[in-house]
């Protein structure tokens, strides 16, 4: 996947961290709820080996992505998705859906749809007590 910059990004980068990993776009009502939640995560927990990945999957791409980051304020890292990257994590069949990865590189959980902010908090906080393997 490409981030906003043009980047090539890959999961692999982040082993060794925990992740958020957030399939969403920027018409899903549930979505516009959950940003703010994890602007506010990214923060908190960056500096605990904690990272949240968005992949945004608007048709029209970039042109409707950039200016709602923007007004967003996001914090964290955008990429560009599409069914096809979907389909890497087994098919992502509605927005939001987010995948909790351990710092092995392994889903930890998988939320469809809206979940509480405090359910998250708690999910990241066991990710980051979780030992890495070797």
């Amino acid at each position: 996947m490409k981030d906003s910059d043009g980047k090539v990004v890959s999961l692999s980068e982040y082993k060794g961290k925990a992740v958020l990993l957030n399939f969403w776009a920027t018409w899903c009502g549930p979505c516009k709820v959950e940003i703010p939640w994890f602007v506010e995560f990214e923060q908190k927990y960056k500096d605990k080996g904690f990272a949240v990945l968005g992949v945004a999957m608007d048709e029209e791409g970039w042109e409707v992505i950039k200016p709602y980051i923007a007004e967003k304020k996001v914090n964290y890292r955008i990429l560009g998705g599409d069914d096809s990257t979907a389909q890497l994590y087994g098919g992502v069949e509605s927005l939001p859906t987010t995948f909790l990865i351990d710092r092995n590189g392994m889903i930890a959980g998988v939320h469809v749809g809206l979940v509480s902010k405090s359910e998250y908090d708690k999910d990241i906080q066991a990710l980051l007590a979780a030992p890495a393997g070797k």
